[in-house]
């Protein structure tokens, strides 16, 4: 779970190569990832359906419809079962690993689902520093003439995905793995995550992991003070918190929550005014100067001289 472009891929491929199972039918790779996506095509797809169902997607900044227990389990019981159903029919496997960062936005329906379909449920969360995010989305935009996102929606985007992440694996066992460090020490974060979730991870071929996990998977190395877009501190507060829990140490559950509440006010007050704004600015298109005049000084004859028309 994480936001895209945190090095959940490597992640996924890391642990597949220390004996779990990935699902078959993946996203294979392509010129902006030519290692891999390791996320299932089929999840990708459900995970659209569900969001595009609720009037959402990958790209919505919204808090709202979490707030609004939009995406809850009671009210999306259709959906559990077709997660069920895809879990279900997957090969046996001790272990399985599901990645697709849009899991992130509907992670309680997820599971539910695999509860319902026999598995224990542990999240492994991403971290990475957001300004490396920004700048690996404005390299692929510049490579693969995609729309170049603004440094404020990706830290948008950041922010939800990372709140969301935290927010909603209180209730499973789950560990924080910063992206530096997985490359740095691959090994050392191995070793966390068998230890905070319970699972037996066996690396038989150290070479290949080594083969894989090499330093150019990392285009964007950052260290130092985050961008804040926002003329808050919320950005910092949430990288320096998951990154501390990515080192073990200490962090405060309670400044997440802080930043998530006044994001989810700003976000939504800020979106109705926006909303209200594009609604006024499509009816001032219609209304060229030209026409605006004709109408004014029509107005102004209808009423000749009178009071303050004189």
């Amino acid at each position: 779970m994480g936001n895209g472009r945190s090095g959940t891929s490597a992640l996924a491929q890391v642990l597949a190569l220390s004996g779990a199972a990935l699902p078959p039918g993946l996203l294979g790779a392509t010129s902006e990832n030519p290692r891999g996506f390791f996320e299932p095509r089929a999840v990708i797809h459900l995970n659209q359906a569900i969001l595009h169902d609720h009037g959402s997607s990958g790209y919505d900044t919204s808090l709202v419809p979490h707030d609004d227990d939009v995406f809850s389990v009671g009210r999306n019981t259709a959906w559990v079962a077709k997660a069920k159903d895809y879990l279900s029919g997957l090969p046996a496997a001790p272990l399985v690993v599901i990645k697709e960062p849009k899991t992130t936005t509907v992670s309680g329906i997820w599971f539910e689902a695999a509860r319902q379909a026999g598995f224990d449920v542990a999240a492994v969360i991403a971290v990475r520093h957001p300004d490396e995010i920004i700048g690996s989305l404005r390299k692929r935009a510049n490579q693969q003439n995609y729309v170049d996102s603004s440094p404020e929606l990706t830290c948008a985007w950041w922010l939800k995905y990372s709140l969301l992440a935290e927010r909603d694996t209180r209730s499973v066992p789950r560990v924080f793995v910063e992206y530096a460090n997985l490359l740095r020490d691959w090994r050392l974060e191995v070793k966390r995550i068998s230890t905070a979730l319970g699972v037996d991870l066996d690396i038989e071929d150290e070479c290949a992991v080594d083969e894989f996990l090499t330093p150019d998977l990392r285009h964007h190395q950052i260290r130092g003070a985050v961008t804040e877009p926002f003329g808050t501190d919320w950005i910092g507060t949430v990288y320096e918190t998951l990154a501390a829990a990515a080192r073990d140490e200490s962090w405060d559950a309670s400044e997440l929550d802080r930043v998530y509440a006044a994001f989810a006010a700003g976000e939504r007050g800020f979106s109705k005014a926006f909303e209200d704004s594009r609604r006024y600015r499509n009816i001032n298109r219609l209304l060229p100067p030209p026409l605006v005049k004709l109408g004014l000084e029509t107005l102004a004859l209808a009423h000749r001289r009178k009071g303050t028309w004189s």
